[in-house]
């Protein structure tokens, strides 16, 4: 019982991050029509957001080492340590959670950036030319990380309250010890808040139902005098932060490097096939199913039977549900289907 329930949140948690990347990528489909394969990048953005904060909090200077006296030693102390002590420490040591703020702002110009100068002029382009120009573009942006922090990946940390495990099985009851580390909860709690932010904006605003509206006749919603255009490209931004924060929660989880948006990006687009092109409902269902039926074909007993079923589970249950219904699980009907 408790292999399972752990291998469910396993799944939970990294069906999280791939819904994330999809109700992103879904968004600007469902939008614009077009394939932006530079959305892992921006997953990747984020993730270097995290980073860069976490690199500015601890600017150090170099002090002498008062607790050796045999000869002079030095040692780096943060400039926030030293000019707020306690209180420095502890921002520090949060730089995770607040790169949440310094992301949400720079993901938010990249992706209007983004859309502004470059995808707006693929938009009655084929998706071929869209997937080429935006691969092109997340290849710039890998190349410019790796300039930047170097080919390894960066570990950081998450805050030291959060460091630790938390008993699930005291909290449900099940009289033996449960432990799943912190901060994945916390991640996969963020990511519901995320998800069901999107969709509440997009449900309950003005702006939002012009764009679900837009969404389902561009046409009809433009001959109405509204310029939906301009919402779209706001929401070309809105999916950029999303993909953005994902990255920047996911770093305790799995030290960043410039390739992990190429590795999110292509099991996050499956994720989007399976669940429907344009589909967001289907595109967070499908994420977090996949991310489920991943983490328990991880499993010994399962790769035991099925050798290396983990790599390829995600793929062969695309295949099955396209084979079946090849809008994808929630798609609209004509959208993949002959």
């Amino acid at each position: 019982m408790d292999a399972l329930l752990l291998q469910l949140l396993n799944g939970l948690d990294k069906g999280g991050a791939y819904a994330l990347i999809a109700l992103g990528l879904t968004l600007i489909f469902g939008t614009l029509g077009v394939v932006n394969f530079a959305h892992g990048a921006l997953f990747m953005l984020g993730a270097f957001c995290a980073v860069t904060l976490q690199k500015l909090l601890t600017i150090s200077q170099r002090v002498k080492d008062e607790s050796i006296t045999f000869f002079d030693a030095y040692k780096e102390i943060p400039y926030l340590e030293i000019w707020y002590g306690e209180t420095g420490t502890m921002i520090i040591d949060h730089a995770v959670p607040l790169s949440i703020l310094f992301a949400i702002p720079i993901m938010l110009l990249i992706g209007l950036i983004m859309e502004r100068g470059l995808i707006k002029h693929f938009y009655k382009r084929t998706h071929a030319e869209q997937i080429l120009v935006t691969f092109g573009l997340a290849i710039v942006f890998q190349e410019i990380i790796k300039a930047q922090f170097g080919a390894n990946p960066i570990p950081t940390p998450a805050p030291e309250a959060f460091a630790g495990s938390a008993d699930i099985g005291l909290w449900l009851g099940l009289g033996e010890a449960v432990v799943y580390p912190w901060w994945r909860l916390i991640y996969l709690l963020f990511s519901a808040i995320v998800i069901g932010g999107v969709f509440a904006f997009l449900q309950f605003t003005t702006f939002g139902m012009v764009v679900r509206a837009g969404m389902a006749d561009r046409e009809t919603v433009g001959l109405l005098g509204i310029h939906v255009e301009r919402r779209f490209t706001i929401v070309f931004g809105i999916a950029a932060v999303v993909a953005g924060l994902a990255g920047v929660m996911y770093t305790p989880i799995l030290p960043p490097d410039y390739h992990i948006g190429m590795d999110f990006l292509v099991l996050s687009f499956v994720v989007v096939v399976v669940g429907g092109m344009g589909s967001l409902p289907g595109a967070v269902a499908a994420g977090f199913l996949l991310g489920i039926l991943q983490s328990f074909a991880s499993m010994n007993e399962v790769k035991e039977i099925f050798p290396g079923i983990d790599q390829i589970i995600i793929y062969l249950v695309a295949v099955i549900i396209l084979l079946v219904r090849p809008r994808g699980l929630l798609g609209r009907k004509g959208v993949m289907e002959g």
